[in-house]
């Protein structure tokens, strides 16, 4: 690997870190505001509230199983290099938590004020989304786990993604009703979430990959 090489490969991995952060504070924003957490984060953020673990620890928990999953799917078509999607995920779930902590001062209890901290995840989440996938290093094990089933199954991408968050989101819900008799993670802001991330992705594509572009020549 040449010089140039390895500094483009180390900015690919910034502009990660970078994307992976604001995706980080953008899931604390949605839990502060107590109106559902985004459908990748419903499920741990539901085992969060049974167990010891932390939110981000429970998150690095899910990403390590989509990780065997991928393995189970691929076999030997899993790539060595997408065992970097473990220490990312990691990295990720300590994000989260960071995050959380970070964001410890925020208690609103207004209605109209939730709806402002839903919106601030929702704008954090997709502009971060948008810095990850410009930065063109491994994806998050989230990501990964829905294009191996995807190259298993023959599904389109969006199709499956869209499974893929029902699923968890059924799953949260199941596992929180079981647990503690009632729904915990999954409300008005999940779904709002689930409509608005993408959009937020794509608009914020307008100046994130230009910026990406100029940052990784």
């Amino acid at each position: 690997m040449t010089c140039r090489n390895a500094a483009i490969l180390l900015k690919r991995y910034i502009l990660l870190c970078f994307g992976l952060a604001l995706m980080a504070l953008g899931i604390g924003f949605s839990v502060k505001a107590k109106l559902g957490t985004s459908p990748i984060s419903s499920l741990p953020y539901v085992v969060s509230l049974f167990s010891p673990l932390t939110l981000g620890q429970a998150t690095i928990a899910m990403h390590c199983v989509f990780i065997v999953i991928q393995i189970a799917l691929l076999r030997k078509r899993f790539e060595p290099v997408q065992l970097a999607q473990l220490p990312i995920g990691i990295m990720f779930g300590y994000m989260i938590d960071a995050g959380m902590w970070a964001l410890g001062w925020v208690d609103c209890s207004a209605y109209w004020q939730l709806w402002l901290l839903v919106a601030a995840g929702i704008l954090l989440v997709g502009t971060g989304v948008a810095f990850a996938v410009a930065s063109g290093a491994v994806p998050l094990a989230g990501e990964g786990v829905v294009v191996a089933v995807c190259r298993v199954l023959h599904v389109s991408f969006p199709r499956m993604k869209i499974i893929f968050d029902a699923t968890l989101v059924t799953t949260a819900l199941v596992l929180s009703f079981s647990v503690m008799g009632h729904a915990e993670g999954v409300r008005e802001g999940t779904l709002a979430a689930a409509l608005c991330v993408g959009l937020t992705v794509k608009a914020a594509n307008r100046f994130v990959v230009p910026l990406s572009k100029r940052f990784l020549s």
